[in-house]
């Protein structure tokens, strides 16, 4: 039977430590790391999510401001708020919750964030850098599953890694940071000839494709780390992920659970990069 990895307690461990960060900055310089979310319309998850990060933020001592707009909104007016936050000095990190509406152009209004405040690591400086390997801002669900990883005492460095699924926010970041780490990493998808034999070459499986049930425990190989980072809710509106729990659960070394593991980090990350962005603008201006 696998080790499941606890994603709350290890957040929670995290975010103890951001915690006693941002009470000696603000004794440093005098104030506290400031998060501006933008929020456009009235999408259920995504009023979830913004309640989540809003709670996060405060119980870490990070001021946050959340700024709310009807899905009306015109593309410009939403670009003229995000150069208003670009360009104020109390604002540190800029987020701007996603979907937005069809009338908005997301790339637009991505590229309209200030690199050196973007915190969701998604401005186009930010990923080139990342796949240069030079300093930047990462997207934060991609942070949280390395922190994952080596929660377990699992070496990534010389293993085989497995990434399903090849998006922009998941997929495609969390294969560099993995290669960064000296893992050899195979980015399979839907596409992939004979999946459950990549998969199962893989000592580190992390799964990001949102069809749920997806990897079954044969597509597995003993012992290994599986990360799986889907959200999906079946019919009965339970929360489940991308790989079969129960069934993989025999078979993994270590496995994270849906919910309760990938979302707790992803949050918890978001705080990290926010303190990082705070500490980067400080440090600039006191030089």
């Amino acid at each position: 039977m696998s080790v499941v990895i606890d994603g709350k307690a290890l957040a929670a461990s995290f975010r103890a430590d951001i915690a006693a960060q941002v009470t000696r900055l603000g004794e440093r310089y005098g104030k506290t790391p400031c998060l501006s979310v933008i929020i456009v319309g009235d999408n259920p998850a995504s009023r979830s999510y913004v309640r989540g990060k809003i709670k996060a933020c405060r119980e870490a001592g990070i001021e946050s401001r959340l700024i709310e707009f009807p899905d009306t909104i015109s593309e410009e007016e939403l670009l003229s708020s995000i150069a208003r936050l670009n360009a104020d000095a109390d604002v540190d990190a800029v987020l701007v919750q996603l979907p937005l509406p069809s009338q908005i152009d997301s790339n637009r209004v991505i590229d309209a964030i200030s690199p050196e405040k973007d915190v969701d690591g998604f401005h186009p400086t930010n990923v080139a850098a990342l796949f240069l390997g030079r300093p930047c801002m990462a997207p934060c669900t991609p942070k949280g599953i390395i922190a994952m990883i080596d929660s377990t005492g699992s070496v990534i460095d010389g293993a085989r890694a497995t990434v399903v699924g090849r998006s922009n926010i998941v997929g495609k970041p969390v294969a560099k940071l993995l290669q960064d780490r000296g893992a050899t990493v195979t980015v399979a998808h839907s596409h992939t000839r004979n999946l459950a034999a990549v998969c199962r070459d893989a000592d580190i499986l992390v799964v990001a494709t949102g069809h749920a049930g997806l990897v079954t425990a044969d597509m597995v190989k003993n012992g290994a780390v599986v990360i799986d980072v889907g959200i999906n809710r079946t019919a009965e509106g339970k929360l489940v992920g991308d790989v079969d729990f129960a069934g993989v659960s025999p078979k993994a070394g270590f496995i994270s659970p849906v919910p309760g593991g990938v979302g707790p980090m992803t949050i918890t990350m978001l705080l990290a990069n926010t303190l990082e962005c705070f500490k980067n603008r400080n440090e600039k201006q006191n030089k």
